[in-house]
């Protein structure tokens, strides 16, 4: 029986986690080609990729965010998060009645092809780039937080710098995604949801145990509790927590995020036809459903446990939910709680890190559209992945240099505004049989994001203290509208530029 948790228990039980990963990836890998490592011969089975996603949309900052939030008295407080959840399911219904068929009728490997179907290369171009710098930003991000808890408490006590602990993040993901790509993780990613609901499971059950409560005590302490509160109206719409931001955000998040994110979209596109690409949709949006409710009720009783045994909470209520399970209680709930961490980070960043060299050698390199052989292929895709690698270690080594939480936050939300652009550039093009004049599209989404960013930044000011929150991205996906309403003309008008093609 482990009576401690140590450096070395952690680092043995991460090292065997990781050789499951790499084994997996061997098995799935083997027959590795291009067309499998960017759509997994479209021959993934649904419910696999159900489950996978789950753990790819809860990333590593989720995992510990959500159930810090609980009680911690600002956005997202107590229950508020499911009125986000509730939007989910709107925003996913779309995904799979409208986007979905429109991918596999297309025929589509980077989802931002449509766009140049619709406007021309400059829009194609624009989306896709616009992808790959949220997804850059937002993957080192999460590692750099993910490197930060194994520097503390695993590699740093052995006297390794940091750099090479983030060195060997990044090498551990390369290793096992190289080869299979999109195909090992889909397997991989399922694996990783696993670990990171069990962490959720044992560490509720765990708390429950220590209070010496059943299922019946867990509700009522939860229900009498001041982390109960589930919809909130009365704060209009000043309250971040008010129900129709959440709700109508949560519906464009999901949206956004994940129907028009090639990194999202990409598992579901390896789903044999349509009607299983639509079935794991729905499966995955309800199952994501209980899962946050799931989350919620940790944070619930992490709060109520915190308060009964007298343990102070971090002013940073992310750490609430690794302290109480490092510190507080059975070793093996600390382990499970590493894994479940990193599983929840990797099967983000895995996924992203396959993404953006699918995107890159779709959209810029034009993969589908050269006459390049192969195996000439297979060594570019191989060079673009090791780029991709590199440059996410270089932005998490950014992001320690820099050394202030308020700064590399900052950078966080701003690549959320650079989903607005692609948001405004789908809606157009869906909504709308207008053409747009594409050599203009570029400026029109650079724009966008700035002034989106300069009207949040003074809207409590010039708005009598409405604050967008998360609803700037439908302000940032409206002025894109606008813009490219303003350099639109319909489709048998004759432009100088179309003279040209």
């Amino acid at each position: 029986m482990i009576q401690e948790l140590t450096p070395g228990i952690i680092l043995t039980v991460i090292i065997g986690y990781f050789l499951l990963l790499i084994g997996v990836s061997w098995f799935t890998g083997r027959k590795s080609d291009n067309e499998t490592f960017f759509l997994a011969g479209r021959n993934s089975p649904w419910l696999l990729v159900a489950i996978g996603m789950v753990g790819a949309t809860l990333s590593g900052v989720t995992f510990i965010s959500i159930p810090g939030v609980v009680g911690g008295g600002g956005a997202n407080q107590a229950y508020s998060y499911m009125q986000m959840a509730l939007g989910y399911l709107v925003g996913y219904l779309f995904i799979g009645r409208v986007l979905l068929p429109l991918y596999y009728r297309m025929n589509l490997t980077s989802i931002y092809a449509y766009l140049g179907d619709r406007f021309g290369p400059n829009s194609y171009k624009v989306g896709s780039a616009f992808f790959m710098l949220s997804r850059t930003v937002g993957a080192s991000f999460r590692l750099y937080l993910i490197a930060i808890v194994l520097q503390q408490f695993v590699l740093g006590p052995f006297g390794i710098p940091f750099w090479a602990t983030v060195l060997t993040t990044i090498v551990l993901i390369w290793i096992y995604t190289f080869r299979g790509g999109i195909n090992t993780i889909v397997w991989t990613d399922t694996l990783q949801t696993t670990f990171m609901i069990l962490a959720v499971v044992l560490t509720t059950i765990s708390i429950s145990n220590a209070l010496e409560l059943d299922l019946a005590g867990l509700t009522s302490a939860i229900s009498s509790s001041d982390y109960s509160q589930v919809f909130f109206f009365e704060g209009g719409w000043s309250d971040p927590n008010n129900f129709f931001k959440q709700f109508i955000s949560g519906a464009l998040i999901t949206i956004v995020m994940t129907g028009l994110d090639q990194d999202m979209i990409q598992k579901n596109l390896t789903c044999r036809n349509i009607g299983e690409a639509q079935k794991n949709m729905a499966t995955f949006s309800i199952a994501l459903f209980f899962v946050i409710f799931l989350f919620l009720t940790l944070g619930a009783l992490l709060y109520i446990y915190a308060s009964q045994v007298g343990i102070p909470v971090p002013e940073q209520t992310d750490k609430l939910f690794p302290t109480i399970a490092l510190q507080h209680l059975p070793p093996i709930v600390g382990i499970v709680f590493i894994l479940g961490l990193i599983a929840a980070a990797y099967s983000s960043a895995d996924s992203a890190l396959t993404a953006l060299t699918t995107a890159f050698c779709i959209d810029f390199l034009g993969f589908e559209s050269t006459s390049r052989s192969d195996k000439d292929q297979r060594n570019l895709r191989f060079r673009v992945h090791i780029m991709f690698s590199g440059i996410l270690f270089l932005a998490i080594i950014g992001f320690n240099q820099i050394n202030d939480d308020a700064v590399i936050s900052k950078l966080f939300e701003w690549a959320g505004y650079t989903y607005g652009p692609i948001l405004g550039l789908f809606s157009f093009a869906l909504f709308t049989r207008l053409k747009v004049r594409d050599r203009l599209v570029v400026p029109v989404c650079i724009l966008a994001p700035i002034i989106s960013y300069l009207l949040n930044r003074y809207s409590s000011e010039l708005l009598y203290g409405f604050e967008f929150g998360f609803l700037i991205i439908a302000l940032n996906g409206l002025l894109t509208f606008i813009g490219l309403l303003a350099i639109s003309y319909k489709e048998y008008e004759v432009v100088e530029e179309d003279t040209n093609y």
